[in-house]
């Protein structure tokens, strides 16, 4: 499966896409799981048996100071994963709600403007994905992961501030 450019086809901007998705791939982004993470999740795809594991730390000013994943399944989704966490270091959490809304809107068809696709760095590579609807679920399970530890830790903030 060819991931087309968003708006052509042209070879060049094809292969290039198609090169960033593969290094991604090959080799990911802080590939690893890290040790006492504030937050942390996983996805997991019955249907094809696609599996990201997502931990990412913050520091006292509440931006992430560390990111990891590890996983297993197709090229989309561990590039998809890679891509993410390249994006997330340094935000704050608001922030990363933010590119979580971003990519999700891009991969249901919403139009982004130059500096949204900005923020998303390499992630507009996934764009053409799209067009292969099954495929979508692939991109966005690191960011169900992420949007799952984000709710978790959220949960577990409100506990600690009502039990004091």
């Amino acid at each position: 499966m060819a991931i087309q450019p968003p708006g052509g086809t042209a070879g060049g901007i094809n292969d290039l896409y198609q090169d960033i998705l593969v290094e991604h791939y090959k080799r990911p982004r802080h590939h690893q799981l890290l040790p006492d993470p504030e937050l942390k999740s996983e996805g997991f795809n019955p249907f094809c048996g696609d599996r990201v594991v997502f931990t990412a730390r913050l520091d006292g000013a509440g931006r992430i100071s560390g990111v990891g994943f590890t996983g297993q399944g197709c090229a989309i989704s561990q590039a998809s994963a890679s891509m993410m966490t390249d994006v997330l270091q340094g935000l704050t959490l608001d922030e990363v709600r933010g590119v979580v809304g971003r990519f999700r809107a891009m991969m249901q068809g919403k139009v982004l403007s130059e500096q949204e696709k900005e923020a998303l760095k390499d992630l507009v590579v996934l764009e053409g994905v799209k067009q292969f609807p099954v495929r979508i679920k692939c991109a966005l399970l690191a960011w169900s992961a992420l949007q799952d530890a984000l709710a978790e830790y959220s949960k577990s903030r409100n506990k600690l501030e009502t039990s004091t």
